[in-house]
């Protein structure tokens, strides 16, 4: 059964149980009311009678006297001396009491009750004197009218229910299919992507819809459309930049390996190139490893706190070996702050950063290492006097395998465009930031901001 019919069943439902309860409501108020102005008129005849009747001395009543105030209109009148004695009947065909159980409650009440096939309702009330009982007084009315009156309700009461369950089930299948109907949209456009493998396509949505709960749906679907289709194209460019990489260096060890075996020798520089060959795969290898884990929250991070201006100045003397004296490295300021990060991952991003500034900064230039206190972040800048980024490059250096030097000649120990990559990851999921500024021939500024830890 399709889910249009299964809520159209359960909208028909539940309209047919309220108007059931409606219509049972309404037709025990019929009939309360009915009996209530049936009880009302038993009282006003069974008053009249008791108010003509006479008794004698003896405490009999005078039943020439009570026949000139009995009912005639479908009303039956009994006076009983006791429960056994009958003293008036009228009409007189009925010599059994209209109501035997009525007759022995020995107080007011009134019931229904089938006297020869007529139902009727009896009204049973004593009748007393100062001087004791001298009888009971039983006055019914014929049900007839009454119940030919509740039959044609509960028909009418059935027939409107049918009509209204027919009316509600086609309005409910009516409304239900425009509803479902972006619904069967969405399934269409799964089906098609699917056949197609087209991530490109996206569901059209109205303005109507946007605020409804079926066009939120949508516009997420769509948006789940285009993340995926953004994961593909990454993982296909990934195989693609994988693919290129790894190109070189196992060119390059298969090159080293054939001339080996082809003079049946191995010299030292051979066996040096290959080793720095895998060292780039090595590191290629634990650069993916690293980001994957990244991506999918995987990644150990050993949080602590820690000083951040010791890092500054643990990392200032690594550099300066690195720097070999070919350029000056200066810090310029470095304030005391403490924070709560990974230390061996940003120490990580500071290589890597620092890393690029003196691979890009040409001899004899300069690059500065910054560290203020901020209100509520710990702000790093490094500066380098090098040849700065293009302003198309700006936007791509934090994608993986970009590099801006692509047609340059890389070195042995050029990188894989990853850094910036692995970089950016660590410092989002310490919850900062990291930003970038560039100008050509005046050199680029990096600028790394961390949360500062609360005392």
């Amino acid at each position: 059964m399709s889910l249009q019919s299964k809520l159209t069943l359960l909208f028909t439902g539940l309209i047919g149980g309220l108007l059931a309860i409606l219509g049972l409501l309404v037709y025990g108020l019929v009939n309360s009311i009915l009996l209530d102005q049936i009880d009302q008129l038993l009282s006003s005849s069974a008053q009249r009678i008791i108010n003509g009747l006479s008794v004698t001395t003896e405490n009999r009543i005078i039943s020439e006297i009570a026949f000139e105030f009995l009912p005639i209109e479908n009303q039956y009148v009994q006076i009983w001396k006791n429960s056994n004695e009958i003293l008036i009947s009228k009409p007189s065909i009925f010599a059994d009491s209209l109501d035997e159980n009525g007759l022995r409650q020995g107080r007011v009440v009134y019931r229904n009750s089938n006297h020869d096939g007529i139902r009727m309702r009896v009204l049973t009330i004593p009748l007393e004197t100062s001087r004791g009982p001298v009888g009971i007084l039983q006055v019914g009315i014929d049900l007839t009218l009454v119940d030919i009156t509740l039959s044609t309700l509960a028909i009418v009461l059935i027939f409107l229910l049918i009509i209204a369950l027919i009316v509600a089930a086609i309005i409910s299948w009516i409304m239900t299919r425009q509803t479902l109907q972006p619904l069967m949209i969405v399934t269409e456009f799964a089906k098609e992507i699917t056949e197609t493998n087209d991530l490109s396509r996206r569901i059209p949505i109205s303005d109507q819809q946007k605020d409804d709960e079926v066009g939120q749906l949508i516009f997420s679907f769509n948006e789940t459309l285009g993340k995926l289709d953004q994961i593909l194209i990454s993982q296909k460019q990934l195989v693609t930049d994988i693919s290129h990489e790894l190109r070189t260096p196992l060119t390059v060890i298969k090159g080293e390996v054939g001339i080996m075996k082809k003079y049946k020798q191995y010299d030292l520089e051979s066996l040096v190139s290959i080793e720095n060959e895998v060292d780039r795969l090595t590191r290629l290898v634990g650069n993916l490893l690293f980001l994957s884990q990244a991506e999918t929250g995987e990644m150990p991070m050993d949080f602590r706190l820690f000083s951040l201006d010791d890092l500054i100045c643990e990392v200032f003397n690594h550099v300066q070996t690195l720097a070999a004296g070919r350029l000056s490295i200066v810090m310029t300021k470095v304030d005391q702050i403490e924070i709560n990060g990974d230390r061996d991952r940003i120490k990580q991003v500071l290589l890597n950063l620092l890393g690029n500034a003196i691979q890009y900064t040409p001899d004899g230039g300069k690059v500065t290492i910054q560290l203020e206190k901020g209100t509520e972040f710990a702000k790093i800048f490094i500066q380098d006097n090098g040849p700065g980024i293009a302003k198309k490059d700006l936007q791509k250096i934090f994608d993986r395998f970009y590099r801006g030097e692509k047609s340059r000649t890389r070195s042995p120990s050029s990188g894989f465009g990853l850094g910036l990559s692995i970089s950016e990851y660590i410092i989002n999921l310490h919850k900062g930031t990291i930003l970038v500024e560039s100008e050509i021939g005046v050199g680029t500024l990096f600028s790394v901001h961390l949360p500062i830890k609360n005392n």
